[in-house]
């Protein structure tokens, strides 16, 4: 848990002003905390960490690109080096909660392969033994151009 949450968790017995001496934080940086986004998803931390700092993801954006990257970057946002978490770290909690962010970018679809499209049959019946020499001839020649296909241009 973080310094604002403990204070955000005990204010209700002690004066914030007192909390807020007590942890080394200021009653200014807590308020802006607190009036920040909600942050109750779940702890991002495991319980090996090294801190006991049990910050979460933000909630309360409509954006549903917020992916490991910009998790990370708002719980590191004004947190000092000893408290940081690590991407690796936060991509890891959201894998294992089934969270992720969208992926903007198109898949690419380089091949169509369907059997139902061949142009030319296969003489040979996939079968490319030979009862004598100079039977069958086989080769490949997938560089010679095809009418209908993009022109070659060899040779240079």
């Amino acid at each position: 848990m973080n310094r604002f949450q403990f204070v955000a968790d005990h204010q209700h017995a002690y004066t914030v002003k007192r909390l807020c001496q007590a942890v080394e934080i200021a009653r200014s940086s807590f308020y802006a905390w607190q009036a920040g986004p909600a942050r109750a998803v779940g702890p991002l931390r495991t319980p090996n960490s090294r801190s006991g700092s049990g910050q979460s993801r933000p909630q309360g954006r409509g954006d549903p690109a917020y992916g490991a990257p910009r998790v990370t970057a708002e719980l590191n946002d004004g947190v000092p080096v000893a408290d940081r978490v690590n991407h690796k770290r936060v991509a890891r909690v959201m894998r294992a909660h089934g969270l992720a962010g969208i992926r903007l970018r198109r898949r690419v679809r380089t091949t169509v392969a369907e059997p139902a499209d061949q142009k030319y049959p296969d003489l040979l019946g996939r079968d490319f033994t030979a009862p004598a020499p100079n039977q069958r001839y086989v080769g490949d020649i997938t560089y010679l151009p095809l009418p209908g296909a993009a022109t070659c241009t060899w040779p240079p």
